[in-house]
């Protein structure tokens, strides 16, 4: 690919930035980024010129920014990335967990000033610019985090370019006036908090499309059939059960159980996603259709907390959320601890002491354990139930980015469908090359 010349400027979706030829020095303009409370730092812009607001969060993971800034969980969030040197790896074409840019802002430290990697097709910074990503950039992002572990995820916004009065141009290393502050915060506290938002909607696949089964498998018949109701789902994770031989029906968040039943699927499962679990009546609905007709399910992040409002239980806003991919959690059937990806603000509220019953309609789904307990903080991080073939789990065991310690989750699925064939007296169930599960082999 030729580089870009180094005085044309480009314009994408309204905004302008210089071109960004490989290892070229990058004239960046003054910046702000104000928090809902106030707080405020000033910096140099990064990617696009403009302005952002939106719910401001930050991920602790030190690899795997095209994923996080992929993943349609991060939706209407400004993602703090903590690790302070970003860019240096570029963006590929094979590494994003869909087909666009989700986040609504970046805020970075030091972002690296050329790409250093074989697998790189273009800058970072280029890919921020195209996709109209408002960031920052020269900020302490160490302090920032910080002030949202003591205060919370909040509302923030990211000023730069004409979305900044001229003022703050002509004197860039000076401390903004209260004038401007107050101009920014009032454009912050203007915006909706994520508490009460529905989004799964703006994320989800507008059509149905079928992932057939992979690697191995390649060109054989399904070892299961599987409808996955996509509600912010990331590429690896219908991946994940193509490489094992399954094939997967990804599906709109607006299905119905009807459209379900029809593919007359071996198993059901829920994806991540954005957003509020407490709105989600519409797929709480359609997950208790899903129950109610006994198909195995499997639910992971948004899909676990959708579980748990099926089963009854409410769901709570975490203080920061859980964003990064060196999560502890312990696995309370074997005892050990798994370190897993995470992505999520909301958690279920669920008894931990042990098995109780599930309290929606007086015990309909029987008796649930959690499965899986946050080391950090003791968040429920997985739900299992014990009269149904259905489980689910709060953090990401497709990893990506991420450790790979969660993948046998996905083989658990696999046997709990041929497991739940063999009940049912159905033909064509065949245990013997299902793999075990760590439980099995404990």
């Amino acid at each position: 690919m030729s580089a870009p010349s180094t005085t044309a400027a480009t314009a994408y979706g309204g905004f302008t930035s210089p071109a960004l030829p490989a290892g070229a020095p990058v004239e960046r303009t003054p910046a702000l980024l104000v928090l809902e409370d106030g707080y405020t730092l000033v910096g140099r812009s990064y990617g696009a010129t403009g302005s952002t607001v939106a719910e401001v969060v930050f991920n602790t993971g030190m690899t795997g920014y095209q994923e996080t800034l992929t993943d349609p969980s991060y939706h209407r969030q400004i993602v703090v990335m903590t690790s302070p040197h970003i860019g240096n790896t570029g963006v590929n074409d094979e590494d994003g967990e869909s087909d666009r840019i989700w986040v609504a802002g970046f805020v970075v430290r030091d972002p690296a000033r050329r790409a250093s990697s074989w697998r790189a097709r273009r800058e970072l910074e280029a890919e921020l610019v195209t996709s109209g990503v408002v960031g920052i950039c020269d900020v302490d992002t160490r302090a920032l985090t910080r002030h949202l572990r003591e205060r919370g995820a909040m509302r923030a916004g990211i000023f730069s370019g004409t979305a900044l009065p001229d003022d703050v141009a002509e004197h860039p290393y000076a401390d903004p006036s209260a004038a401007v502050v107050a101009q920014c915060l009032e454009a912050v506290r203007a915006a909706p908090a994520m508490a009460g938002q529905a989004l799964a909607a703006e994320v989800t696949t507008t059509e149905a499309y079928v992932v057939e089964p992979g690697g191995e498998f390649t060109g054989r018949e399904p070892v299961a059939v599987v409808a996955a109701i996509d509600l912010g789902i990331k590429a690896r994770t219908p991946w994940q059960l193509a490489e094992r031989g399954v094939r997967v029906h990804v599906l709109p968040q607006s299905t119905t159980l009807e459209e379900v039943l029809a593919l007359r699927p071996d198993g059901v499962f829920f994806s991540n996603g954005p957003g509020d679990p407490g709105t989600a009546d519409t797929e709480v609905g359609l997950l208790r259709g899903i129950l109610d007709a006994r198909i195995p399910f499997f639910g992971i992040c948004l899909g676990n907390q959708i579980f748990g409002r099926a089963l009854g239980f409410g769901t709570y806003k975490l203080d920061y959320g859980h964003r990064g991919v060196n999560q502890p959690v312990l696995d309370r059937a074997t005892g050990r601890v798994e370190i897993t990806s995470h992505n999520h603000g909301f958690a279920v509220d669920a008894p931990t002491e042990g098995p109780a019953t599930a309290p929606f309609d007086s015990g309909r789904y029987g008796r649930v354990e959690v499965s899986y307990l946050g080391l950090n903080d003791g968040v429920v991080e997985g739900l299992r139930a014990l009269d149904l073939p259905a489980f689910s789990v709060q953090f990401h065991p497709e990893a990506a980015a991420g450790p790979h310690d969660g993948e046998h989750l996905f083989d658990r699925f696999i046997r709990m469908m041929h497991e739940h064939r063999v009940s049912a007296n159905a033909p064509g169930a065949d245990l013997a090359n299902v793999p075990n599960t760590p439980e099995e082999n404990a």
